[in-house]
């Protein structure tokens, strides 16, 4: 069975999910396989407001990547002070454990911030932001969106060559892309357009059938469970 998947997003209508502590909440992109819980997703992509002090949910078994979207940025340190971060600058990339137990305090109002989540054994992958387009090769699975400027994307989907254009806080993810890869291209009266970009290797097959939504693209957007936290 072909498992190829292209689905887009916007932000601004990506529903949010509070967290159980109250300190947020989280906007969930994809994960993969579509619809596995917090246990058992192999990858997984979200959005986090962040808006105040607490602890970060322990997730035992994965490697995380976090990014400052926008606010005054947060203070990281380990539960026992083995380690400590912060985290200030836009589009600043941080990687740790997720089995280490975190505190999180705010540097000053409410912040957003993306979030990488790696099951250890199962993929890997990296986060980063571009000031141009990517390499025409398209990784395995992954997903980018527009942080600044305007984009435009040209690409297929089996039903003829498409184009949209996409703005800060728009952008795609796909997962086993076996038609034409996606192109993008930053608007040239844009100075300074960025991309975050997240490329993955090593995805494992879903052992379900997957269901396109109306359209042909298959949805990796799945809601976030109630209990977590950041």
């Amino acid at each position: 069975m072909n498992h190829s998947m292209m689905a887009f997003f916007d932000l601004a209508t990506t529903p949010g999910q509070p967290w159980k502590n109250g300190a947020g909440s989280t906007q969930e992109l994809a994960c993969w396989p579509p619809g596995a819980d917090m246990e058992h997703f192999a990858w997984r992509l979200s959005v986090a407001t962040i808006a105040r002090a607490g602890p970060f949910s322990v997730f035992p078994g994965v490697q995380r990547q976090i990014m400052l979207l926008g606010g005054d940025g947060v203070h990281l340190r380990h539960a026992q002070g083995r380690w400590a971060h912060l985290l200030d600058r836009r589009w600043q990339t941080f990687a740790f454990d997720g089995d280490e137990p975190l505190e999180c305090r705010l540097a000053g109002g409410p912040s957003t911030a993306l979030n990488l989540m790696l099951r250890h054994g199962l993929c890997s992958g990296t986060l980063q932001v571009l000031r141009a387009a990517p390499a025409p090769e398209t990784p395995a699975a992954g997903l980018c969106m527009v942080l600044q400027g305007l984009w435009q994307w040209r690409g297929s989907n089996g039903d003829g060559d498409t184009a949209r254009a996409l703005q800060p806080g728009q952008g795609f993810g796909w997962v086993d892309q076996r038609i034409e890869p996606p192109g993008l291209a930053s608007a040239a009266q844009h100075a300074g357009a960025a991309l975050a970009w997240v490329a993955l290797t090593g995805v494992p097959s879903p052992s379900a059938a997957m269901q396109a939504p109306s359209g042909g693209r298959a949805a990796l957007v799945c809601r976030t469970g109630a209990g977590e936290k950041t």
